[in-house]
């Protein structure tokens, strides 16, 4: 694969909790940004999967009566029904129950023990414990006594385990950072980071003997690994580590992992220094992104505020859907998600926006021109659209660079507001009355048709079912998968004589 091979990175999930549409805002980004990388030809690998192990998972399949193996087996398939309803095209799916897994873990950790500087060492602990964030945590760090991301009672938990030393990592991670701001961004998350490395870092448990559903430590099989230690290694496991050294040097270090701000910590501080430890480059670029909220609170089962995404998919669509939180929330930033906002949403950008103006002109290029895409014999007729979608195109591939995703959908969103207003503005439909000027309306409906395919090619990163339904409605034979930016969105691909034809609506429009 080389290595220009761009590897991105969800979290992996915990296969007993409800996924929810805060998970799913985590994953369509991730797929976003991954199928925008595909349409510019490059080669990807695009992760995500489950994280199976803990003291969490034990305790539930106990509850269940059922032994942990059993457990995550039959609980694991619903991630991937959501992802797979959500249109997400990874490459691969790692479970951390998996042989290839544990090979890789312990291979890690092998490493870190053997490297000749006491990183791993045995100390007798006591501390607050949170069972769903598997974190210790100080008094001063919980919210009236309780986890301050679950807002759960933690527990007092006292036993020996080995610890990584973190803390000897400080300096080396300012460095890394200092050389590299970009490497965790945004911007206000790098500052978090560096204001928790300068503050002093403590060193970290890396096992557990009061539960066993994890994997042995090599030199210790009476600890299990924490979970963390364990989790987080999910990342090289995938690329090879371990198991296909030629392609972990293919893909590693990852481009992006891509996570939600309140695992910044364990990805951006745990996670590069357990590498460093291991003589492991850290990865590229850790990106953070807030929380979709639901009446001011993070959303989660916790706060009763988790929204399944089939509740939403069911209604709006699978396309709609991946636009919304995308285009609606600030990328980076938290957003209120609210489903007035989703109808409104829906409405103004894709039924009276996109789907609008497909329709009016696969419309009329049926009724003038039997479904033909005319040659564009009159000069001049285009206006500004040729130099509009150029510049658009450009910007766009400018957002994504630099992961600003809702710019880069907004800027999309100008050529559609434009065309829309070139419709209005030479009104074909009153052309079509006059056959002296059909030259002229062959002209605007070449170049709203034009606009149409560049569109098509813009939108597939983000919306891929809605892209291939108008490419198939505008009749071109190239497949739209074998599109390549920035070449394909250059102006007058559509040959003329292509069959269109006005199929269903792109996206009904929704009253409730």
């Amino acid at each position: 694969m080389g290595k220009d091979v761009y590897y991105i990175t969800t979290p992996i999930y915990y296969p007993n909790d409800v996924p929810h549409i805060g998970h799913a805002y985590n994953a369509v980004a991730t797929d976003f940004i991954a199928r925008y990388h595909r349409l510019r030809g490059e080669s990807v690998f695009h992760l995500t999967g489950t994280d199976e192990h803990g003291l969490k998972l034990q305790r539930a399949a106990e509850a269940a009566g059922m032994e942990p193996q059993r457990w995550v087996d039959e609980m694991e398939p619903r991630w991937r029904e959501v992802w797979a309803r959500l249109d997400i095209a990874n490459d691969d799916y790692i479970r951390t129950t998996e042989p290839r897994h544990r090979r890789a873990v312990q291979r890690l950790l092998s490493a870190v023990y053997d490297n000749g500087r006491d990183d791993i060492y045995l100390w007798t602990y006591e501390g607050l414990y949170c069972v769903s964030c598997e974190l210790y945590y100080t008094e001063d760090e919980l919210v009236d006594g309780k986890c301050p991301i679950h807002e759960r009672p933690v527990e007092r938990v006292s036993q020996e385990n080995y610890f990584f030393r973190l803390s000897a990592y400080a300096d080396r991670l300012l460095e890394h950072y200092e050389r590299d701001p970009s490497r965790v961004e945004p911007e206000t998350r790098r500052n978090e980071v560096l204001s928790l490395v300068r503050g002093g870092l403590l060193d970290f448990s890396i096992s557990r003997t009061n539960f066993d559903w994890g994997i042995p430590l090599p030199w210790d099989p009476k600890h299990v690994c924490y979970v963390w230690f364990d989790a987080l290694t999910n990342y090289i496991t995938a690329a090879g580590y371990g198991s296909d050294e030629q392609r972990f040097a293919a893909l590693w270090p990852a481009n992006i992992h891509m996570i939600g701000k309140d695992i910044l910590r364990q990805h951006a501080i745990y996670w590069p220094a357990m590498l460093m430890a291991a003589g492991i480059e850290p990865p590229t670029q850790v990106w953070a992104h807030g929380y979709l909220t639901v009446g001011g609170k993070k959303m989660s089962k916790t706060n009763l505020t988790g929204i399944h995404p089939f509740e939403l998919i069911d209604h709006f669509g699978v396309d709609s859907y991946r636009y919304y939180f995308v285009r609606e929330i600030q990328f980076g930033q938290d957003g209120n998600f609210s489903w007035e906002s989703m109808v409104d949403r829906h409405n103004a950008d894709l039924a009276n926006g996109l789907g609008n103006l497909a329709s009016r002109i696969l419309a009329m290029l049926g009724s003038s021109f039997d479904g033909m895409v005319p040659e564009p014999e009159a000069e001049g007729v285009a206006g500004d659209l040729p130099a509009l979608t150029a510049d658009v195109a450009r910007r766009y591939e400018k957002h994504m660079a630099e992961l600003a995703l809702t710019q880069a959908l907004a800027a999309v969103w100008e050529i559609v507001g434009r065309a829309n207003g070139y419709l209005v503005e030479r009104q074909p439909w009153t052309l079509a009355k006059d056959e002296a000027r059909r030259a002229e309306l062959a002209g605007i409906l070449y170049a709203s048709a034009e606009t149409l395919r560049i569109l098509a090619i813009l939108i597939e990163p983000i919306m891929p079912g809605a892209a291939t339904r108008l490419w198939e409605q505008l009749g071109i034979e190239e497949p739209l998968e074998a599109q390549r930016l920035p070449g394909a969105s250059a102006w007058g691909g559509l040959r003329p004589g292509t069959k269109t034809v006005k199929g269903d609506a792109l996206f009904p429009r929704l009253d409730s």
